[in-house]
């Protein structure tokens, strides 16, 4: 059943994984732990239409996406997921599988949506407080392939470094337990460029750490700048995606202006081989469809800066899903 799903590439299989922060996806069941502008039916007009808006215009890249497994960010709820992939449905993407981080109630969360079943999904406990996100596990399994995809959502740089490093940890010790030799899958808005340790130079500000980085020291990704599959490199170090692509198309977000990358993928040394599963070189993309732009802008869901801040039924997110592409064999 799962080999439906997968386009063939010369008797191979080719998956498609993606990620997107979908920016702030509330829905419509007052709960308390809602940003004030998305408290149902309230003066900000986050109401029935605008919802409905918003779903169907977040429904509309994930289909043009058309990835075997999306990664989410900023989902409220199983309710909003829920909604999410009801109206893919109605655009004719149907995911049959799903899964949130919602143990904890942390205002947003990270979700999986999957055509592709999981043999489990579940959720890592960062800390016991609110100012971290659990991180999503889920295993897969293709034929006799086994696939393990971890959904992140690390502190916003309105933290500083030491606090990402906590997600970095924490992300670390449970892949620890299930073996760094495996096929698995970091992805998600890690609020951390590719390079991030070489940020620190002109954003001082975030640098608590002595220069340590989550993304680059605690997941080694420092050394490993270049896609080769004969170089040996630690089996507990991570190969950025990013570092597979020209570097004018290595961004994910525009702030002030000024390209960035938040959204990353990172895959462990075994996809780097060619065995069961493989990353296919090459295919690392945003995903940068006209329509996500206004100007030179990406084209996010638009709120009135007035003093009672208002949703004006329009736009998409401040982020650009990013995707790539494996090879099962």
């Amino acid at each position: 059943m799962v080999l439906l799903f997968c386009a063939t590439l010369f008797g191979e299989k080719i998956l498609k994984i993606a990620t997107y922060n979908v920016e702030n996806l509330f829905d419509l069941q007052k709960s308390a732990y809602e940003y004030s502008e998305y408290v149902p039916n309230g003066t900000s007009g986050w109401n029935q239409k605008n919802y409905k808006i918003k779903l169907k215009n977040i429904a509309q890249v994930i289909k043009d996406i058309d990835a075997d497994i999306i990664a989410l960010q900023e989902v409220e709820s199983l309710q909003a997921l829920l909604d999410l992939r009801f109206a893919l449905k109605q655009n004719g993407l149907y995911y049959q599988y799903y899964s949130i981080a919602d143990k904890k109630n942390s205002v947003i969360k990270v979700a999986l949506l999957s055509k592709i079943p999981f043999i489990y999904s579940k959720e890592i406990s960062v800390t016991q407080t609110y100012a971290y996100r659990n991180i999503l596990e889920a295993k897969l399994k293709i034929d006799n392939t086994e696939l393990y995809i971890f959904v992140n959502h690390w502190k916003s740089k309105a933290g500083a470094e030491s606090m990402r490093i906590v997600s970095a940890k924490a992300l670390k010790k449970r892949i620890s337990e299930i073996g760094f030799d495996k096929n698995i899958i970091l992805l998600g808005d890690f609020n951390s460029d590719y390079e991030e340790y070489l940020k620190f130079k002109r954003k001082r500000k975030h640098n608590d750490t002595d220069g340590i980085t989550g993304i680059n020291h605690i997941l080694g990704t420092i050394n490993q700048r270049d896609f080769a599959k004969h170089v040996k490199h630690s089996k507990e170090s991570f190969y950025n995606l990013w570092y597979d692509t020209d570097t004018t198309k290595r961004y994910s977000y525009i702030f002030r202006g000024e390209k960035e990358v938040l959204d990353n993928i990172l895959v462990s040394q075994a996809l780097l081989k060619d065995k069961d599963a493989s990353y296919l070189h090459g295919s690392i993309s945003n995903f940068n469809k006209e329509y996500l732009f206004k100007g030179e802008n990406i084209y996010r869901w638009e709120i009135s800066r007035a003093k009672v801040r208002k949703h004006k039924g329009k736009g998409y997110s401040d982020h650009l899903p990013v995707t790539a592409k494996f090879r099962v064999n």
